[in-house]
C-alpha cells in the first residue's frame, strides 16, 4: 500500500534567530521532506520584524506573527495597537505576539508585561488574527488577564508552548482558546503535561518546535528546527490512539481553524 504523505505544521518557531538564519532553505527543505509543510515563524522584538518578514515573503511555506516578548517588554519601546494593526496587514502575517506573561526570569517587570499584554490583545480582536501567549510562573494573572479581554471583545488564541499546570489549560479551553504542543511533550518526564494534552479536547490542539529551542529526543539538548515538529508528533500520536497520519491532520486541521489567513494562503498556492 502506499504511504500517505505527512501534512504537518510547525505553528512557532524563530527562523531569524542566529542558530537558524545562516541554513534557512536548507531548514525549510528538511522540514518539507519530514512532511513539515508549513511554518510560522515569529518576531520578538519589533524591530526585528523586518528581517522576520523577509524571510516569509522569501519562502512559499513561511508565515510570520510579531509582537514584543514578555521578557523583553521593559527594554523595548512600548508597541501601541496601532502599530501592530500596521504590521497586520501584510499578507503573511498571521498572528499577534508572541506576548504574554513570563514571572519565572523577570517577575521584576510584571507591570510592564501586564500593559504590553493588554495591548497585544486588543490588537488581536482589532485584527481578528489569533494572539500568541508566552506563559510562564504567571498561570493566575494569564487567566485573569486573558479572560478580561474576552470579557470586552471576541478573540481567537493559542498557548504556545503551554507547559504550565491543569488549571490555566482547562481556564484556557473554557474561554475556547488553543493549546500548542511542543517538543517538551515528548520528554520522559513529561507525563504530567501529556496527560494535560490528553483530557483536552483534539480539535483544540496544534503542533510547534519553539526552534531553536526544546528539541524532542533523540535531539534534546541540541539544536532544534522545524523538521523536528515529525518526532513530537509521532511521540503524541499514541497519546490519543491515533496513528501518525491522522494525528498529522488532526493537528493541521486545527492550525487552519485558527490561522485562518495562513489557510486561505495554502489553499490559493
Amino acid at each position: 500500500m502506499p504511504v500517505t504523505p505527512l501534512d504537518l505544521v510547525d505553528s512557532h518557531c524563530h527562523l531569524d534567530f542566529p542558530d537558524l538564519i545562516e541554513e534557512t532553505a536548507e531548514i525549510i527543505a528538511r522540514a518539507r521532506a519530514a512532511g513539515v509543510n508549513r511554518m510560522v515563524t515569529i518576531c520578538t522584538r519589533l524591530k526585528h520584524e523586518p528581517r522576520v518578514r523577509a524571510i516569509a515573503e522569501a519562502h512559499a511555506e513561511v508565515f510570520y506573527a510579531a509582537g514584543t516578548h514578555p521578557m523583553s517588554a521593559a527594554e523595548e519601546p512600548l508597541v501601541s495597537v496601532e502599530d501592530l494593526v500596521a504590521l497586520a496587514q501584510h499578507p503573511k502575517f498571521v498572528g499577534i505576539g508572541e506576548t504574554g506573561l513570563d514571572y519565572h526570569y523577570t517577575a521584576d517587570s510584571k507591570a510592564i508585561q501586564q500593559t504590553s499584554l493588554r495591548i497585544h490583545i486588543e490588537a488581536a480582536q482589532e485584527t481578528g488574527l489569533p494572539l500568541i501567549i508566552h506563559a510562564r510562573g504567571a498561570d493566575e494573572d494569564m487567566e485573569m488577564i486573558l479572560a478580561e479581554g474576552l470579557k470586552r471583545r471576541p478573540y481567537s488564541c493559542v498557548m504556545h508552548c503551554f507547559s504550565s499546570g491543569p488549571r490555566l489549560a482547562q481556564a484556557a479551553l473554557e474561554m475556547g482558546f488553543t493549546l500548542s504542543i511542543s517538543g517538551i511533550a515528548a520528554f520522559p518526564k513529561s507525563q504530567e503535561l501529556r496527560d494535560i494534552f490528553a483530557s483536552a479536547p483534539l480539535d483544540r490542539l496544534i503542533l510547534e518546535t519553539d526552534s531553536p529551542y526544546l528539541a524532542p529526543p533523540p535531539h534534546r539538548g541540541k539544536r532544534n528546527e522545524p523538521s523536528y515538529v515529525a518526532l513530537t508528533a509521532k511521540a503524541l500520536a499514541p497519546v490519543f490512539g491515533l496513528g501518525l497520519e491522522d494525528f498529522a491532520a488532526a493537528t493541521t486541521a486545527n492550525f487552519d481553524r485558527l490561522f485562518t489567513r495562513a489557510a486561505r494562503s495554502a489553499k490559493a498556492a
